[in-house]
């Protein structure tokens, strides 16, 4: 199994108490602490606004950091999980990652999904179009921008892009272009378009709805003619560890208590129910998460990308399950 790792940029209440001009050096000094671990990958969100529950509090742009990364770092791989589609035309969204993968020395992945918050679409002025529409969209768009990767240039008439000649140099130095991640679940369009498209998937890591997507993914293939087993699987997770049970429970009252200033009592309980109901395969004891992703790795997962909800503060559980877990299993 491989192994990544999010970056707190602020879109989960994750960079709170941090004064702004303070944050960008929190992320840089994490990023540094990845790049010299052993994680495979760092990633960011795309998003514009703050999640459960919008507010004021600070949410750093996705490919900027990614440029920034790009320069900061020396080893690790560095992705999105994962790019909206419509909020960039897609020739230039080709354009900004060939150049960030250039930057980085050739290290970038692109997840790309057809985007679902609602809010941050309309405040933003990009309406909010039907699914559909959207799913479109990154259909359109992924075609666009692995054309530009491959020949340097793009030109695609479709129903929702249209380009003409846009020149995308440089080149990404990857051969064949960046590695494309189709994220999302939807089981008759979007695993299809990762099953055309496709380098690597990304949806729910709970193992019977993993296993379910998996068996349309690879019906999807056989339809459209690809490899299922050259996809690699990958999933996101909400990762709490600490070496015994009564300090997991430690850790997420810390959580609790630090997010309650920002959020009304009823979007804190959802919050937390992330971290506290059975889907939560990685909140956990090293031994307890291990088991866990063992059977995930039997059923084929691939790819696991962790999110720690107080990097920003505390590392010692990033630093925790990189000496027990990812040892165990990659």
């Amino acid at each position: 199994m491989r192994f990544g790792t999010f970056i707190p940029q602020g879109w989960r209440h994750d960079l709170v108490g941090i004064a702004p001009a303070q944050q960008w050096q929190t992320m840089h000094d994490l990023a540094q602490h990845v790049d010299a671990g052993p994680w495979e990958s760092l990633w960011v969100y795309d998003h514009f606004h703050t999640v459960p529950a919008v507010s004021e509090e600070a949410t750093h742009e996705a490919w900027t950091l990614m440029a920034a990364y790009a320069a900061t770092t020396s080893r690790v791989r560095l992705g999105q999980m994962c790019t909206c589609m419509s909020y960039r035309n897609p020739a230039y969204l080709a354009k900004v990652a060939a150049t960030v993968d250039v930057i980085s020395g050739g290290r970038v992945e692109m997840g790309i999904g057809a985007g679902w918050y609602e809010h941050e679409w309309r405040a933003y002025g990009y309406g909010f179009p039907s699914a559909g529409e959207r799913l479109a969209r990154l259909d359109e768009g992924v075609q666009i921008m692995q054309q530009a990767w491959r020949t340097g240039s793009a030109t695609f008439d479709g129903t929702h892009y249209q380009v003409d000649g846009a020149v995308v140099r440089p080149l990404p130095l990857q051969e064949g272009g960046i590695p494309t991640w189709i994220a999302g679940g939807g089981e008759k369009v979007t695993l299809r378009i990762a099953a055309k498209y496709a380098q690597y998937t990304n949806f729910s890591g709970f193992p019977e709805e993993f296993d379910h997507k998996s068996q349309l993914l690879r019906a999807h293939t056989l339809d459209v003619g690809t490899d299922f087993d050259a996809i690699v699987r990958s999933s996101n997770y909400n990762t709490v560890i600490a070496e015994t049970e009564a300090e997991v429970e430690d850790r997420l009252a810390a959580l609790e208590a630090r997010v309650t200033p920002y959020l009304d009592a009823r979007t804190v309980a959802r919050f937390m129910h992330d971290y506290r109901s059975e889907r939560a395969l990685c909140v956990g004891t090293p031994e307890q998460i291990i088991e866990r992703l063992h059977d995930m790795r039997a059923r084929g997962l691939d790819y696991a990308i962790h999110y720690f909800p107080e990097a920003a503060y505390d590392r010692s559980g990033m630093d925790l399950f990189a000496s027990t877990v990812i040892p165990a299993l990659s």
